[in-house]
This record gives C-alpha cells, structure tokens and sequence, in this order.
C-alpha cells in the first residue's frame, strides 16, 4: 500500500506553470504598455500653433477608448505568453487596425469643436503603438513561415485595409489630409517625378551593371579596379554627389549642342538622375558578378559538352542561374533609390522630398510626413514584392 502510494504520489501532475514570456513579446509589450499613456493625437490651433497632447481618453469616446485599451491588454498577453503564430499574428493584426480607425475617429472627435483650419494629428501614443504592434505582426509571420504568395497575399490584404479607410474617409480630419487636400496636384506630379528617378536610374543601372558585371566575372584582371572605383562613390555623401555633378553638367548644358534641350542641366533632374545611377551601379555589378560565380562549375562544363559557345551558355544557362542573386541587386537598388530620390529635391529633382524640405522649412510636421510617409511606403512595397518574386524563382534558396 505505501510503495504504491509512493508511486502515485510520483508520478502525479504537476501544478499549473506560467509559461516563460515571450523574449521579443516582453519587449514589444513593454513598448505597447508605455504608449498607452502617452498622447494618443494632439491638438493644434492652427497649422504651425504649439500642440496639445490628448490621451487616451481624452481623444476618444469611451467606448472607443475602452475598445482601444481592451486590443492592447490582449496583445501584450498574446506577445508575453502565446506560442502558436497564427494568433500572435491574428491579435495585434486586428488592434492596429483597430487603432488606424480610432485616430480618425479621435479627429473627428476634436475636430468637432475646433476652427476650421485647426489641425490634429496622431501623437507620440500612436507611432509607439504602431511601432510595437507593426513587429510583433512581422514577428509572427516569419515564425508563420508563409511562402512567397501567401506573403504578397497578406501584403495586398494590408494594402487593402488601408485604402478602404483613405476612401471611406474615415482619415479626413487628419492634418496630414488636409495638408494633402492642399497639394493634391502638385502631389502626384512630385510623385511621377519620384518614379521616374527612381525606376529611371534602376533601368539605365541594369543596363550597364549587368554587363560589367559579367566583364568582371570573366576578367579578374579588371575586378578589383572596377569594384574599388564604384566601392569609392558610394562613400561620397548624397548630398556633396549631387553638388559635384552641378558644375560638370551645368557645363555640358551650356557647350554641347541639344543638351540643354533634352533636359540636362546643372540643377534638376538631371544631376539627380545621374548621382542615383553612379550610387545604383556598385550593387548590380556585385551581385550580377557574384550570381555568376555561383553557377556550378558542373554545369557550365556539362553545357559545353553539349556544344553551346560561350554566349550560348552565358544567355542559357549562367544568367537565369545568377538571376535570383542579381535580382537582389535590383531589390537592393530600387530601395535605395526610393529613399535617395527624397534629398533630389535640394537641387530641384522633385519628388516626394518637395513636401519633406518645404515643411522643414515651415516647421510643419504634417507637411513632412505628406512626403515622407509616401516615400516609406514605396520602399516597402518594393522589397515585399521583389522578395516574393526572387523566391519563386527556381534557383533561390529556400
């Protein structure tokens, strides 16, 4: 009887156990917690008046408050304690759309006592939270492990979300709207500019980096000195670039028949379309070289032995080979353009940097992220997608 109440007593359950946090979640939920009692808008006289901070409460309605707190609580219990990915992702999915409708809802709000041309705008509350709830999603998708459609499935359902709140209005009363419905034209104009710089110079780098980087692969003789050449430019700042280029251009304007006709001058466009493609070469050249070295030598030897010439192995079997790592390079580039074409407008490039130096200018906040919110957007859409595309390739890595 007591050797068997021995065993019993042994081999019985154990008490309830707290599982150990989550050692991002603890963090995030730290970050998240902190947010919650910082402003979530604040409130403006006029356009460039001094703000005042409106909490929680005093920004919404209660039951929107409420709402709001209750989607933290329990998103900082799922980041601290929950394990399975797909309601680490679910929960703090939900809580910022949750809060992406609630800041409208918090402008209309304070909006409805306010002068026409007073402004509210989201508070440090907001980014924090944004912050925090935008990489626990992150978080829980890379631990979801999703393939490249489903990522550009949850990309576009993202994407979704937030224009079906732009178009139903429910961000109108925003400052950063209003600022927009003052500049609508100029806006889109600044924003064609943007593309055309960026995906202007990413084109004219694929065109020159891809064979210089197959002239490298095949002449070491000539890769150091190349690599070393266009390794020295990317050191030149951005902004000194764009300022050494106005002289030399200003003088090709001026002296060489027809070029000031087809746009080229010492300020403009021009210069900055320049100083993008000289920034863009080192990383198509790099990795068109690198794709290439990592062809099997097996390979290419087997493609010769079934009599293809050197171009016919380089145009059939080595490039779509090299083409996942070369499209790294085209992600690479296109990112970095994206965020360099934002300094073009110091010297007359236009683009998205119009709106960023303008309220610079004017202390105007919201006139900044008019520019800069656009700009962040683009970078990010471009590397999701191309991400997605270079892994259904056939020679990425899994």
């Amino acid at each position: 009887m007591n050797s068997s109440s021995r065993t019993i007593s042994s081999t019985a359950e154990p008490g309830f156990v707290i599982p150990r946090p989550d050692k991002l979640g603890a963090p995030m939920g730290a970050l998240l917690a902190f947010a919650l009692a910082l402003p979530l808008s604040s409130y403006r006289a006029n356009r460039i008046a001094l703000a005042e901070a409106r909490g929680l409460f005093e920004a919404l309605p209660a039951v929107w408050a409420f709402a709001l707190l209750a989607g933290a609580l329990a998103t900082i219990a799922v980041a601290l304690f929950v394990r399975p990915p797909a309601i680490r992702l679910a929960v703090p999915a939900l809580t910022l759309l949750l809060l992406l409708i609630a800041i409208g809802v918090s402008a209309r709000m304070l909006m409805a006592d306010g002068a026409d041309f007073a402004r509210v705008a989201p508070g440090t509350g907001f980014w924090l939270a944004g912050f925090a709830l935008s990489i626990l999603i992150t978080d829980a998708i890379v631990r979801l492990r999703p393939g490249p459609l489903l990522r550009l499935g949850v990309f576009a359902l993202a994407a979704a979300a937030i224009a079906a709140i732009l178009v139903t209005g429910e961000w109108d009363a925003l400052s950063i709207l209003a600022e927009y419905r003052g500049h609508a034209a100029t806006f889109w104009r600044e924003g064609a500019h943007h593309l055309q710089l960026a995906f202007g110079s990413l084109a004219a780098a694929i065109a020159a980096g891809v064979p210089i980087g197959i002239l490298i692969h095949r002449s070491e003789r000539l890769k150091g000195p190349i690599l070393s050449t266009l390794s020295l430019i990317q050191t030149i700042p951005s902004i000194a670039l764009f300022g050494m280029l106005i002289v030399p251009l200003s003088w090709v304007a001026a002296n060489v028949p027809g070029a000031s006709e087809i746009g080229i001058r010492g300020i403009g466009m021009a210069p900055a379309f320049v100083a993008l493609f000289l920034y863009s070469l080192l990383p198509m050249v790099a990795n068109t070289a690198a794709g290439l070295s990592g062809v099997s030598a097996s390979v290419t030897e087997a493609a010769a032995g079934m009599g293809l010439t050197s171009r016919q192995r380089l145009i059939s079997v080595e490039l779509p080979l090299a083409l996942p790592v070369i499209l790294t390079g085209v992600r690479i580039v296109l990112v970095q353009n994206i965020g360099l074409t934002t300094i073009a407008a110091l010297i007359g490039g236009g683009g998205f940097g119009t709106f960023v130096f303008q309220g610079l200018g004017q202390t105007a906040t919201d006139l900044i992220l008019l520019g800069a919110l656009p700009t962040v957007a683009l970078a990010f859409a471009a590397a999701v997608v191309l991400d997605a595309v270079i892994d259904v390739l056939p020679g990425a890595k899994a």
